[in-house]
């Protein structure tokens, strides 16, 4: 997830990200300054922030998005998140 990058280029959270974009020269842009942004970069909804205050407990360190159904996919697995990255790379 490249929110940062994303706001520098005024895109999407949909749109596709790509190699060269995170060389964008912007304040925002946390692959090139070493520090946070120089402003916030979006606001949280109701949900996320009680998620935030309530959060679950797993033991859940890796995940990735299965981008054709919208979902995320959680686990504590290296192996198991390698092979659903590779599954959902599309």
């Amino acid at each position: 997830i490249d929110a940062t990058v994303v706001y520098a280029l005024g895109l999407d959270m949909k749109d596709k990200v790509y190699l060269k974009d995170l060389e964008v020269d912007s304040p925002y842009n946390t692959y090139k300054i070493n520090s946070l942004p120089i402003g916030p970069i979006a606001n949280p909804g109701t949900q996320a922030i009680k998620a935030a205050l309530n959060p679950e407990t797993t033991d859940y360190i890796y995940y990735v998005l299965d981008k054709q159904n919208k979902k995320h996919f959680f686990t504590n697995s290296y192996d198991e998140f390698l092979v659903k990255k590779k599954e959902f790379a599309n």
